[in-house]
């Protein structure tokens, strides 16, 4: 219950300065992407996720001008003199207001909100306690800053006394395995008072933030640890690899909570997704699938293996194996694949088949129109249960501009069939395989050749 009483009036600090050379990259450290998503997308959502309504980035010249998209307020750090001197330009870019100061770095996507809410909770400025941080367990050597304590006047509990930063630790300091994650809530005016008083008396010449944590003990004021279970959820990203191991355990928790609401993913670790899908009760995602976007996936559906949807909207009981389905929507009971390929905007309608390396573009399909093999459907609409036969093309292009083929309901197009757009076949129409349409077909006839011409008389006549 603390916490959501804190939060109401809490900002956040987000510390996103550092050049993230590692990366070696042109490209900003916390832009790069996890699971579809900027590494700082992952830090904000969660922040704001528990309450927090003003955010302050602390950035560099270079990631400052590309923050513009997250809404956030920033401030450019434009000397690197420490989180100490970060979090003060960012207090001093903003009027006072009370209530709490979370502080966190751009680079830790893996931190969720349950992990912010607990901080939060922790702080009661009135009582006594300015500051709470967030400590782990983690395997030693580690390049974190250690975590001192000393007993309690009862003698029950080790109480925090400061954090001593790896490259200021003494021998013994380093075989402490209790970490300082990085994650702070301050009351704002305590924090306001004690960063002013932070020096650069260390190794490094540089203003510690964590020094803010000796300086209220010492001004009698508490210090609350909140430790977390898995050291895991508070690592940062500071290369490839562990932009990798973070996207994975991202990925997994994505899986998860898909899982848990009805949904088989028959191998996580080869299913990649996106925040923010919609996805249907007993729908089965099978290995080597991608799925990103504003995708919507309805229920009892079969996607995969080896597919990938990006902005797909399908209703229930499609089956997608092995294809791709971008900007595109397929109705109930469509099954497409394998490798085929549904794009630009494309609608299939119910029980569609669109089978055998399909290509489908910016085109309409009733319901029952079959594709089965080897086609390329662009730019057109087609009628109710007609069949389009293998190695059939829609010509669509002039060489200025795209046309439109429209054909009607239960046509039957022959194999290797040309249709020169624009052009329109009316109901029924029948044409044989290796047919050429160049003009618009009247509903009934029955064309072959090259140019088409109408068999339909003659097969009357006889």
């Amino acid at each position: 219950m603390g916490a959501f009483m804190n939060v109401a009036s809490a900002r956040a600090i987000v510390l996103a300065a550092g050049k993230g050379t590692r990366m070696k990259s042109a490209r900003p450290k916390v832009l790069h992407e996890l699971c579809g998503r900027p590494m700082l997308w992952w830090v904000l959502e969660a922040l704001r996720a528990t309450g927090v309504d003003e955010i302050i980035v602390v950035t560099n010249s270079e990631l400052d001008p590309l923050l513009e998209p997250f809404g956030v307020r920033t401030v450019v750090q434009a000397e690197q003199l420490g989180t100490g001197h970060a979090v003060r330009i960012a207090l001093e870019s903003i009027e006072p207001r009370g209530g709490f100061v979370v502080v966190a770095y751009g680079d830790m996507p893996l931190v969720d909100r349950a992990i912010f809410e607990d901080v939060q909770a922790a702080v009661d400025a009135g009582e006594g306690t300015p500051l709470a941080l967030v400590t782990a367990r983690m395997p030693l050597p580690s390049a974190f800053g250690r975590i001192v304590r000393t007993p309690s006047p009862g003698g029950e509990h080790a109480i925090v006394e400061r954090i001593v930063e790896a490259k200021d630790c003494t021998p013994a300091q380093l075989g402490i395995d209790e970490m300082n994650a990085g994650i702070y809530a301050f009351g704002e005016g305590a924090l306001r008072e004690v960063i002013a008083r932070v020096g650069n008396d260390n190794a490094q010449g540089e203003y510690y933030l964590t020094d803010t944590v000796e300086l209220l003990i010492a001004a009698g004021q508490r210090v609350v640890a909140v430790p977390v279970a898995d050291y895991r959820s508070v690592l940062g990203v500071n290369d490839r690899v562990e932009l990798a191991e973070a996207r994975a355990i991202l990925n997994r928790r994505l899986c998860e909570q898909h899982m848990r609401a009805g949904v088989t993913i028959v191998d996580p670790a080869t299913t990649y997704l996106v925040p923010g899908l919609v996805i249907g009760a007993d729908t089965t995602i099978l290995p080597g699938t991608t799925i990103a976007g504003a995708t919507r996936i309805g229920a009892r559906c079969r996607i995969g293996p080896h597919s990938r949807l990006d902005g797909a909207m399908l209703a229930d009981d499609v089956t997608v194996t092995e294809s791709v389905v971008v900007d595109s929507m397929l109705g109930e009971r469509v099954w497409l694949g394998p490798f085929a390929h549904v794009r630009g905007g494309a609608e299939l309608g119910a029980d569609v088949r669109i089978g055998n390396f399909v290509e489908v573009k910016k085109s309409d399909l009733a319901e029952g129109v079959k594709a089965n093999h080897l086609a390329y459907i662009g730019d057109s609409t087609v009628g109710p249960r007609s069949n389009i036969g293998a190695g059939t093309i829609t010509a669509n292009f002039d060489g200025v501009k795209k046309n439109r083929t429209e054909i009607g309901a239960d046509v039957k197009i022959g194999s290797n069939n040309t249709l020169v757009a624009p052009v329109t076949i009316g109901d029924n129409v029948v044409t044989g395989a290796g047919t050429v349409v160049i003009r618009d077909a009247e509903p009934g006839d029955k064309l072959v050749g090259n140019p088409a011409r109408s068999i339909a008389k003659k097969t009357t006549d006889t």
